[in-house]
């Protein structure tokens, strides 16, 4: 019977001893092992197996990003003026034994690193700087972040300015010239306005100039273009009349030597012609060679003109 309770005793040990050997550590989760006081080991996610009693877990770190708010630092910028500065840091383990044994408490000294440098940095810059320009403070934090945090197993992911708390008459002091650019601004855009709407209409009226002149240039151009071409198809009525003349005289002509008439016939009614013509006002008439040979006698044109005109 009291081998029995021995033997339960002994493997409740036993099972104790087991249990207490075995660690389970939850995903992004690690574990420090040490032995005997020493560091021995990083458990990692998933079951891991220790010595019970030698072996210790000292602390477990999360491997997750953390953000921790940073209090409001007072702060004076290169032109006096005191402000309120509040920051969020992001920050994650990348080395669990650095940040077990580097520093007591990474939190705290993030804290504290992130104050001194935060002054450094607004020290360097004037207000409207850091109004201005955010991104420049938060570029310059997380470098001296990271610089000071390395040999602490801690990465600093990002810095975040939060808050700026500006003192009431600086602020009251900045709205008012915030204001008065404003209405400079307008000015300055109402000026440009009129300038440019100047500029335009000059423009226009420059371009309305040229048009009207291109206008008349192409409006003379088509009537001397217009006078040419009338010239031109007068030129050529004429010519076509007077080869339409000469084609019917010709044709005349032809007619008569079809008809058979000889050339005496022809100065007789030449003759009569003269005659008729000789009853007018007109003294002197000119008679061609060929009627005067027709006629045979200068007789004869005397003789006409005496019966045309007894005088």
């Amino acid at each position: 019977m009291v081998g029995i309770i021995v033997f339960v005793v002994l493997l409740a040990v036993v099972v104790a001893i087991v249990i207490k050997g075995i660690r389970i550590i939850p995903q992004q989760t690690v574990a420090i092992v040490e032995r005997l006081g020493k560091y021995n080991k990083t458990l990692h996610a998933g079951v891991n197996l220790i010595i019970p009693v030698i072996d210790k877990v000292r602390l477990r770190h999360d491997l997750r990003i953390h953000q921790e708010t940073v209090p409001s630092q007072s702060v004076i910028t290169k032109d006096n003026v005191a402000i309120g500065v509040e920051l969020a840091t992001f920050f994650s383990v990348v080395d669990p034994k650095l940040a077990t044994y580097g520093i007591a408490n990474y939190v705290g000294g993030i804290h504290n690193i992130v104050a001194s440098a935060l002054r450094a940095t607004i020290g360097k810059m004037e207000l409207d700087e850091i109004l201005s320009n955010r991104d420049r403070i938060q570029t310059d934090l997380r470098l001296v972040l990271d610089q000071a945090s390395e040999n602490w197993g801690v990465r600093i992911d990002r810095v975040e300015v939060l808050q700026l708390a500006i003192p009431s008459d600086i602020q009251n002091s900045m709205e008012k010239q915030m204001r008065a650019e404003r209405e400079k601004r307008a000015i300055i855009l109402q000026a440009e306005g009129e300038k440019q709407s100047t500029v335009l209409r000059a423009e226009a009226q420059r371009a309305a100039v040229v048009l009207a002149a291109e206008a008349e240039k192409q409006r003379q151009i088509l009537d001397a273009e217009a006078k040419q071409k009338a010239q031109e198809l007068e030129a050529i009525g004429k010519a076509e009349a007077i080869k339409h003349v000469a084609e019917a005289e010709r044709a005349r002509i032809e007619a008569i030597k079809l008809a058979g008439l000889d050339a005496q016939i022809l100065a007789y009614k030449s003759f009569e012609a003269l005659g008729q013509m000789a009853e007018g006002k007109s003294t002197t008439i000119f008679i061609p060679t060929d009627a005067v040979n027709a006629l045979g006698s200068v007789g004869m044109i005397g003789k006409i003109f005496d019966i045309t005109n007894p005088k």
